[in-house]
């Protein structure tokens, strides 16, 4: 058996979820904030068989969508020549960054 985490955007949480459940995958959901950005995310627990773990990857990989972002600078420019940090930038975010780890028992209670 193992336990698949996976953080995903706020915004493909509900997809993800309902895509899960129909392949009757369970799992779930707890808000996190991101790191870089510092925005919210949700973070999926999911439990599955040993044999399920490529399915579920493959229903993730579908609903969690990598997006291009411009992310402007910290500070305001100050003048005509903007120094090369001040630029507006494109970063890429979403996607899922998934943990798979290995559970030795499991209990519903």
């Amino acid at each position: 058996m193992k336990l698949l985490v996976a953080v995903i955007q706020d915004q493909d949480a509900k997809r993800l979820v309902n895509a899960l459940r129909n392949q009757a995958f369970q799992s779930t959901k707890l808000a996190s904030t991101g790191g870089f950005l510092k925005e919210g995310n949700t973070t999926l627990m999911i439990g599955c068989r040993d044999k399920d773990v490529s399915s579920v990857l493959n229903i993730i990989q579908q609903h969690a969508s990598k997006r291009t972002r411009i992310l402007s600078p910290k500070y305001p420019m100050r003048a005509q020549i903007v120094p090369e940090e001040e630029r507006p930038v494109k970063v890429e975010t979403g996607g899922a960054i998934v943990f798979v780890l290995p559970i030795s028992s499991f209990f519903q209670l």
